[in-house]
């Protein structure tokens, strides 16, 4: 049932891409993580990024506007607005995603949900991919331990989503909503009931992830937390599937737990995507973002060409292709299956022409 490849990697429907960087050559990115706001109105007792501190920046129109545009010419496919705060603060969101799909980049937004009130819902809803929103839970009591907000928030959240599965039915839109779930310890007891609340409200799907720890991150409470107890979710969540909602429990990578599950000894991903933070900085990778090695460039003071065909990126590229020790990473990271199939590519097995 997860039929967007949640659990998987989607870099095999970029072939021509990846023959060009199997032959040496330095392509663009297909993917981008970009973070539109640096504040974030929820303080997650999971946040990966948490080390940032949460400030209060936000990424420019008028600059954003020139970028975008110059990415969709230079081959840019998808834009994912999350980052390190709450994208939706920055108050010119709708504007970015708008422009964004307009340069013919797929938009998609990670949101906490509070801000997706029905006014903004109706912006940004067409011009996007898919919206996702990070509820973790079923009720407003978890809701509130587990995010650290203050108020109804749950409740919001819970009618804004409403509304906007309302507002894409009426209108026709082929927007893909959805929850997710951290899974952890205070909610495993919310998964089934989330799922039937997920359901009810309209959303097309579930997503319900393990937790991962980022290396530079400040809170630790759950680095320790593991999930064999927690598998047979998988099968039993089954049952709330239907024609038009699915639960995607995330088997495959609540299994990769141990660094030396990793079948490759290199990053090569980061030929693929990159990440832009609020102040307008090109990082060779969100799990390493503050460690200036990782530093490629500003948005502000140099075209995104210029950043991506630079000294700074080929040096940086070199250096974390060959010397990077990536034991160093994060455990299960978002890049963690294209780097599979990547190195794989490189590193072919045995017999490979009996096909």
């Amino acid at each position: 049932m997860d039929k967007y490849r949640i659990d998987g990697q989607k870099l095999l429907y970029h072939v021509d891409r990846v023959a060009d960087w199997k032959r040496g050559e330095n392509v663009y990115p297909v993917y981008i993580e970009m973070s539109p706001a640096g504040a974030c109105n929820h303080r997650c007792r999971f946040c990966a990024k948490d080390f940032i501190g949460y400030q209060s920046r936000n990424l420019e129109w008028d600059m954003m506007r020139e970028r975008l545009l110059e990415m969709g010419r230079l081959g840019v496919r998808s834009i994912m607005h999350a980052g390190e705060g709450e994208p939706l603060l920055n108050k010119h969101i709708a504007d970015i995603v708008r422009v964004g799909k307009e340069a013919g980049i797929d938009q998609a937004i990670n949101t906490n949900g509070v801000l997706l009130t029905p006014e903004l819902a109706a912006q940004v809803l067409p011009h996007l991919e898919w919206l996702r929103v990070s509820l973790d839970a079923a009720s407003a009591e978890v809701h509130k331990s587990i995010h650290v907000t203050h108020g109804n928030d749950f409740d919001k959240i819970i009618s804004n989503l409403r509304e906007a599965v309302r507002l894409k039915r009426e209108h026709g839109w082929k927007v893909t909503l959805g929850f997710q779930m951290v899974l952890l310890p205070e909610n495993r007891h919310e998964v089934f009931p989330l799922a039937e609340l997920a359901r009810d409200v309209g959303v097309d799907y579930l997503t319900i992830k393990p937790y991962s720890q980022n290396p530079q991150g400040v809170a630790r409470e759950f680095e320790s937390v593991n999930y064999e107890d927690d598998l047979h979710m998988a099968k039993e969540l089954e049952a709330y599937n239907t024609e038009d909602f699915h639960v995607v429990f995330r088997v495959n990578a609540m299994k990769k737990w141990d660094t030396s599950d990793r079948s490759y000894h290199r990053c090569s991903a980061m030929a693929f995507w990159t990440y832009i933070d609020a102040g307008g900085d090109v990082w060779g990778c969100c799990n390493h973002h503050s460690d200036d090695r990782f530093l490629l460039g500003n948005l502000y003071e140099s075209t995104f060409q210029e950043i991506w065909e630079g000294e700074t990126r080929l040096k940086m590229m070199d250096w974390a292709t060959n010397d990077f020790d990536i034991s160093k990473c994060r455990i299960n990271c978002r890049m963690d299956e294209v780097n599979r199939y990547l190195w794989g590519l490189k590193n072919p097995p045995g017999h490979v022409n009996f096909i």
